[in-house]
This record gives C-alpha cells, structure tokens and sequence, in this order.
C-alpha cells in the first residue's frame, strides 16, 4: 500500500492552500471549461467536511443560493481549483458539520473564531 501512495504522489502534483477546516467559510476559485472558452467561477460557502488526504483529499462547500442549499464536493489536487481563500474561520465542535443541512436562518450560523490581539 505504501509503494502505490509514493507512485500517486510522484504523478500528481499537489498544490499548496492555506489551511481550512470544517465550519471555516471560503471563496473557491474554479477553472470551468464551456466549450472552447475558459471561465473562472467563485463559489463560496461554509466548508462542512474534509474527508482524505494527499492527492484523493475532498472538501465539500455549502451554500445557500435563493433559499435552496447547494453543496459542492472539490478535489484537493484537481488542476481546475485556481485559488482558496479563507474568509472566516468558524469555530466548530465536530470534523463533519452535517446538522447544518437541517437548519435554516439564524440558526444555521456559525460562531467566528476570534483571534487575541493582546493590550496595546
């Protein structure tokens, strides 16, 4: 097992991103092919699960778009991800955030971890 990992890792390049986690709100840039033209699509939202890791690594995004949740499942290594940014960092018990499908609202928020900046 451990010489088929070191031969996936030598195929496919990783990419650096900064780190997230669930309950972490970002914006994912992505590549989106529509015939011969390029576009870059952003989707941001409440990240709710990691699941993997090296190359196989997934992250899944939801939002909410008119009312109706949308979730989104991206590939960690897939060359179509051009940029992650985090723009909250959520403060969450749990590794996979799946009451969130059943809220709605107010309640569906998620506390903001807050950094200390210390006395001045």
């Amino acid at each position: 097992m451990d010489r088929l990992r070191q031969i996936s890792q030598q195929l496919v390049s990783i990419q650096e991103w900064p780190t997230f986690k669930a309950g972490d709100t970002i914006k994912v840039s992505y590549k989106i092919k529509e015939g011969s033209k390029e576009r870059t699509q952003v989707y941001q939202g409440t990240v709710i699960q990691r699941r993997g890791e090296g190359p196989t690594a997934t992250f899944t995004v939801r939002k909410m778009a008119s009312g109706v949740g949308v979730e989104r499942v991206f590939p960690i290594s897939s060359p179509f991800l051009e940029a992650i940014e985090v723009m909250k960092v959520g403060q969450v018990r749990r590794a996979r955030i799946y009451y969130l499908r059943g809220l709605t609202g107010k309640s569906a928020r998620i506390k903001e971890k807050r950094s200390f900046q210390g006395a001045k």
